[in-house]
């Protein structure tokens, strides 16, 4: 067994990780719970409306994914460097990241505006679903090109531990996205009723708020890390950009094919029809609510493990690692219990046919019973294995688990064993188990840990 923190150490873990996990909590609990808001007025409007936006959404997930796996991986470094205060170095990683980042948006915001009946179809076959999916990507891929500079700073952010004001900022722009989603769906306070388009420019004018009071924030303090002239940022060179790549590129990989096979599972849901879709991303919506407090132990565990690594406190990292997979498991059985008893009143909230409410419940137990796996690989992957540069192993168990495992379970449930959806969501949730064990041992192995900024 891992040797406990001392008191004192256990003191600055816990300080460092309520300085960094409630920020980002509060980030996706603002952006999760608009989220829900969304899918209500969304689908008020109609199932078809609900199904087409969350399969266009799909498409954003896969750029989302890309962006998060790429800056988390070069935040490994952000991270490593800041333990060390190595202001110089973090700047140069930020530019790999804003070279990265815009490449990534321009080529998905392009593939999105032209080829998106396409995409669309591989998710649904409906008709309708696909006409009005099409309306709402072809004005939300710009979009794409903001959040991926957003994301940059946020991320950034998280690894140098300073949260408190893109969290502000974070927060206002999706309460601004909700505020115009509201005016714009149903033509309120004088504005045109637009149905989804008025989702998708409601999300683009967010977006674009988010984008320049972050930049505003960062170059109107004196002395910000984040803060460079463009030769500080774009003067990385190439050692530095495939070093960095090298440790960021499994986690691209990773996260791309991860959000892939999400992509496809939906795309098995969709085998079921457009109220199986609607439900499917109502369950996801309402399961990210309640998860959002793991992304933010999460989110916090790499930064405090990252900056340990980075002074090359080896010993230290595996202490902080290990109490961090307490406090997972421990939340994980509370939020489990609360989902349970909540899935009634949320499925009121909705205001579905009986069948479909009735589909929605069983989805929700489902997720709330696997929710303790769920978060536990999130843990292992994301918030110990990645931080210690160990992002090829990860990438390995990520692949073989979805591609060779959850998206076969999926068709297989839907197509040859004709379960309904819930049945189908808890055959393909059986396989964050096995993930679990796998990654247990590798934690206990100790091969994680890489000390990235040793020359």
């Amino acid at each position: 067994m891992e040797a406990r923190l001392s008191g004192a150490d256990r003191t600055v873990f816990y300080r460092k990780m309520m300085g960094v996990g409630i920020p980002v909590v509060l980030q996706h609990l603002i952006s999760i719970g608009l989220n829900v808001l969304d899918t209500v007025m969304i689908g008020r409007v109609g199932v078809d409306e609900l199904a087409a936006v969350g399969t266009a959404n799909q498409y954003y997930f896969i750029f989302s994914m890309a962006c998060f796996g790429f800056y988390s991986g070069a935040a490994v470094f952000t991270a490593q460097y800041w333990g060390l205060r190595d202001v110089k170095s973090i700047r140069k990683v930020v530019g790999i990241d804003y070279t990265v980042g815009f490449v990534l948006a321009l080529t998905m915001a392009a593939a999105g505006f032209v080829l998106a009946p396409q995409i669309l179809w591989l998710f649904s076959r409906e008709s309708n679903v696909i006409a009005l999916g099409t309306q709402y990507m072809r004005i939300v891929c710009f979009s794409y090109l903001l959040a991926g500079m957003s994301f940059a700073i946020s991320y950034n952010c998280r690894a140098i531990q300073q949260l408190k004001v893109p969290t502000i900022i974070n927060a206002t722009a999706i309460i601004i996205n909700g505020i115009l989603n509201f005016c714009l769906i149903y033509g309120k306070l004088g504005l045109p009723r637009l149905s989804i388009r008025g989702a998708a420019i409601a999300t683009l004018i967010a977006r674009a708020v988010e984008l320049t009071a972050l930049v505003i924030y960062i170059y109107r303090q004196k002395e910000h890390p984040l803060k460079a002239t463009p030769s500080e940022l774009f003067s990385y060179g190439r050692t530095m950009f495939i070093k960095v790549w090298k440790t960021a590129i499994p986690v691209v990989a990773s996260e791309t094919i991860w959000s892939i096979s999400v992509a496809l599972i939906y795309m098995a849901y969709g085998m079921l029809g457009s109220a199986a879709l609607a439900v499917a991303q109502v369950g996801n919506v309402v399961s990210e609510l309640f998860q959002s407090v793991f992304f933010g132990v999460g989110n916090a565990s790499a930064v405090i493990i990252g900056e340990t690594l980075g002074r090359a406190e080896r010993k230290l990292a595996r202490q902080q690692a290990g109490e961090s997979l307490k406090i997972t498991v421990v939340l994980s059985v509370i939020m489990m219990v609360i989902l349970i008893v909540a899935r009634g009143p949320l499925t009121v909230i909705y205001g579905f046919d009986g069948e479909t409410s009735a589909l929605l419940m069983g989805a929700l137990m489902v997720q709330s019973i696997m929710m303790l796996p769920k978060m536990l690989c999130y843990q292992y992957i994301c918030g110990i294995l990645r931080c210690g540069g160990d992002t090829t192993f990860c990438m390995i168990v990520d692949t073989v688990g979805n591609v060779l495992f959850q998206v076969p379970l999926a068709f297989l449930g839907v197509a040859v064993f004709h379960w309904n959806l819930p049945a189908v969501m808890a055959l393909v949730a059986l396989v964050d188990g096995v993930k679990d064990i796998i990654c247990h041992w590798r934690f206990r192995s100790g091969h994680w840990i890489n000390v990235l900024t040793e020359q």
